[in-house]
């Protein structure tokens, strides 16, 4: 299932922070990179959300947030976030009721795809790319950078 040129769907998650995290506040002010991935802590996140982190700059000068989610509870995003030194906000979506919306929920494994979409200052989602395996991580920073830089 494809959202390119789709409102994305709006919504509320807890945060590592502590605070609840509303995708439409940013409407109007950021692009917003999500960043769907399974676990905290797995071999291939703990490659990918650090490198997306140490990249965040490099976003931040482009219009750009990025928001990681996935089924953790806070608890283990802070610990993971501080293991691995990870800076962005990590959503936790306990219930895949976030990834459902985006259509990447792996119901039966109890996990999320992984999965970026970019969410341009309107709204709308502009690009989406969903691993056809879940140890596949193919969509590094710097292409997502491109694709902001297109918008």
């Amino acid at each position: 299932m494809s959202l390119v040129g789709q409102p994305a769907p709006d919504f509320t998650l807890p945060a590592s922070t502590g605070e609840n995290v509303t995708l439409s506040s940013y409407r109007g002010q950021q692009t917003v990179v999500l960043v769907f991935y399974p676990l905290d802590f797995s071999p291939v996140c703990s490659m990918q959300l650090p490198e997306y982190s140490g990249r965040q700059d490099d976003f931040a000068e482009a219009g750009a947030v990025i928001l990681g989610v996935n089924r953790d509870s806070i608890h283990a995003h802070r610990a993971w976030a501080a293991e691995y030194g990870i800076e962005v906000l990590l959503l936790a979506d306990m219930n895949l009721a976030v990834a459902r919306q985006y259509g990447v929920a792996i119901d039966e494994r109890g996990i999320s795809g992984r999965a970026i979409f970019l969410v341009d200052k309107g709204g709308v989602v502009r690009y989406q790319h969903v691993e056809a395996q879940i140890g596949e991580y193919t969509v590094r920073p710097e292409a997502v950078l491109a694709k902001i830089r297109e918008l």
